[in-house]
């Protein structure tokens, strides 16, 4: 039986830089929009399901950006395998992940309670080539997670939305599986073994809120056919009869059941009408189908982000779960820059209404290229400049093909960085900006009349002596038209 020694020491730093960005979503566990790592390490013992090896795995905070890796210390120079999909390499009775030299198996249940209570970073130490199996669920990683602790750190959480339907299916094993926008992380699984003891079961988890209680506590399971197999074939070495819920369907003779209490070193075994070997008691009717639903969550963490949809699984298994994720992470690659387009419903109140803008910026018609800022913060803003066939540069640049001057588009992401550029003063009305530098320029779409062009500028450093550095993006609509970095100078007026 599998041990649990809980114990905190010193956290780590690892040489991971930290990314941030703007997020539009509420913690995938609570209010928090941070990214989360351990306040403390965290120290659990048990053995390896398959391998049967005794395990130490030590948990280490990790600075944000990181990610959770693994760490084999029990191997020359101990090499690392970040926790992701592009790594998997065997799903035939867990999730194996393997990279340079270092495999880890049996990752998901770990995974899955990362995920249920919102770490983000985290560095995991192992002596031996499986994570320990506990009690066959989750929760034993997460009572070493909270008495470690939680901590916040000073970067956004990566939250991908969604947008559109993303469908995988298996006929060989009528595996089906679906992600639909949603506007929290939900998970529903369906699991249905033709077994009369099983049955047909769902389940569903609403929100990441519930994983503690409602999931985290689920054990593995597998049918008596399918453990006699394996132990005669020597696969479940560390297999034991509290760490798995075995499922008897089909009738066991006391012979049978005098073997199987020998393998797992008990006094007697013995199965009631319910089904479960040694009697089990279940923690919840449909445990198996939670279950399922923990393996899920804990292998789609491997895609790399967070992501708000909601995943409907029909008989789910592991392989299954990493081509549905290696699916979801080639989707959030191929669209990935369309997280980063500011939303704009023409509806809601401007920040700044043009009377506003022209008080502030020193153009006026007909040279002034914003109609109006509808977000701001200290470090971006986000304006819109509406196109119209009666712009006066429209008389000269094809007229009888009207395409919006790119470097009229330049103008038009200079003047709302001033915005940006002057935010900070008390009295910006007394200061100009001028821009001392433009890189990196590149046209991807035309703007015409009837377009609105959404301006975006983004501060690349802290503003220091005056100097600002930024990155511009224009879009129409969902689509990047401009890009380019800009560098201007805030100078008071009274000081030319």
């Amino acid at each position: 039986m599998s041990t649990t020694t809980l114990k905190t020491e010193p956290g780590i730093k690892t040489n991971a830089g930290a990314k941030t960005i703007e997020v539009v979503h509420k913690n995938i566990n609570g209010n928090n929009q941070n990214q989360q790592t351990l306040k403390d390490s965290v120290t659990l013992h048990g053995v390896g399901l398959h391998t049967g090896e005794n395990v130490t795995m030590i948990m280490k905070p990790a600075i944000a950006g990181y990610g959770i890796r693994f760490q084999r210390i029990d191997l020359p120079g101990q090499p690392i395998v970040k926790a992701d999909v592009d790594y998997v390499t065997d799903t035939s009775r867990g999730t194996t992940i393997e990279h340079q030299g270092a495999r880890v198996s049996t990752i998901e249940h770990t995974m899955a309670a990362l995920v249920g209570l919102g770490i983000d970073n985290l560095l995991i130490e192992l002596d031996g080539p499986e994570v320990p199996i506990m009690d066959g669920s989750s929760r034993e990683f997460i009572e070493a997670i909270e008495s470690a602790g939680i901590q916040e750190q000073e970067a956004r959480r990566i939250i991908y939305s969604i947008d559109s339907n993303i469908h995988y299916y298996d006929p060989v094993k009528n595996v089906d599986m679906l992600a639909v926008p949603s506007n929290e992380y939900q998970v529903t699984t369906l699991i249905d073994f033709n077994s009369p003891v099983l049955g047909t079961q769902h389940a569903t988890l609403k929100h990441l809120s519930e994983f503690k209680s409602e999931i985290g506590p689920c054990r593995t399971f597998c049918f008596l056919h399918e453990l006699e197999y394996l132990l005669d074939n020597n696969l479940i070495k560390g297999g034991d009869l509290s760490n798995a819920i075995v499922v008897v369907d089909k009738v066991v003779s006391p012979e049978e059941l005098s073997h199987l209490a020998k393998v797992f070193k008990k006094q007697s075994i013995e199965v009631k009408q319910e089904g479960i070997l040694n009697n089990i008691q279940l923690h919840f009717t449909n445990e198996p189908a939670r279950h399922k639903l923990l393996d899920v969550v804990g292998d789609l963490a491997l895609v790399g982000s967070n992501i708000r949809a909601h995943i409907i699984a029909s008989r789910p298994g592991h392989a299954s779960n990493v081509e549905f994720a290696k699916k979801i992470k080639q989707f959030i690659k191929r669209n990935k820059h369309l997280s980063d387009v500011p939303h704009y419903d023409p509806s809601q109140q401007a920040i700044y209404d043009i009377t506003h803008i022209s008080k502030v910026l020193p153009h006026k018609f007909p040279f002034l290229f914003v109609d109006k800022i509808i977000e701001l913060s200290d470090k971006h803003v986000v304006g819109i400049k509406s196109i119209t066939f009666n712009e006066h540069f429209f008389q000269g640049h094809f007229p009888g093909n009207p395409v919006m001057p790119g470097v009229i588009q330049i103008e038009a992401l200079a003047q709302t960085g001033g915005i940006l550029a002057l935010h900070n003063l008390p009295d910006p009305e007394n200061y100009d900006t001028y821009f001392l530098k433009i890189d990196k320029v590149r046209f991807k779409h035309r703007v015409l009349p009837g377009d609105t062009l959404i301006l975006k500028m983004e501060l690349i450093n802290p503003i220091r002596r005056g100097i600002c550095e930024m990155r511009g993006t224009a879009y129409v609509g969902n689509k990047l038209a401009t890009e380019a970095e800009l560098v201007a100078q805030i100078i008071r007026k009274d000081k030319k």
